[in-house]
């Protein structure tokens, strides 16, 4: 893939050119901030951006808004968000955008090079990629709703991983149950959250979390 890199942190930016480059990935460029991240990607028009969220000059929400900049600009470009904290009203902000082609990772998960490679491919072919901590805090925002409340225990697991960004194949993998399993617990988890309407699955997980988000 082509990919561009926002990241202040010199030492990670560096690792992660040369950890894209080894697999094989084209970086096209590395920036600091985030003008120069937008420039870029109207110069280069990447398959994919990685950012952080926090950027110079103000070190605030910089590389958020240059990232919905991307999206609203050149919705086929694939926009993998990187923080060091889960940040709930940027996370919701982003990942309820309806185009797809976006992830949230925090960085520590970046030290997981295979989850990490795992999510960018995602994100580049079209899909969704939430670190499984974003997704557990925008949960916890929610218990209180008492549709979640009629979920079984392994519908709450399904939900989790679909909201990670999992297809149903995917889903299936990580539990260790069937894939007609999973549908079945899917459209349980639709039916119960009354989105049985929703089809297609970006905009399924994108569906999911704008209500848990609500």
């Amino acid at each position: 893939m082509r990919v561009i890199l926002a990241e202040d942190s010199t030492l990670l930016r560096e690792g992660l050119v040369r950890l894209l480059a080894e697999e094989g990935h084209e970086v096209l460029a590395a920036v600091d901030n985030a003008v120069e991240l937008l420039d870029a990607v109207s110069r280069n028009q990447p398959d994919v951006v990685v950012t952080d969220i926090r950027m110079p000059p103000g070190h605030t929400d910089e590389g958020l808004r240059a990232a919905l900049e991307i999206r609203r600009r050149w919705p086929s470009v694939g926009v993998l968000v990187l923080s060091q904290y889960v940040e709930k009203r940027y996370a919701t902000e982003l990942i309820t955008d309806d185009g797809g082609r976006v992830g949230y990772l925090l960085k520590d998960r970046v030290m997981q090079v295979g989850e990490f490679l795992d999510a960018l491919e995602r994100v580049g072919a079209g899909g969704a990629a939430f670190d499984p901590e974003v997704v557990r805090r925008l949960l916890a925002r929610t218990t209180h709703a008492d549709p979640l409340a009629t979920l079984t225990a392994r519908e709450s697991e399904v939900l989790a991983k679909m909201a990670e960004g999992h297809t149903n194949a995917g889903i299936a993998a990580e539990l260790y149950v069937s894939q007609s399993a999973v549908e079945k617990h899917v459209n349980a988890i639709f039916d119960k959250l009354r989105l049985a309407g929703v089809a297609g699955y970006s905009r399924r997980v994108l569906a999911v979390l704008r209500y848990l988000g609500s």
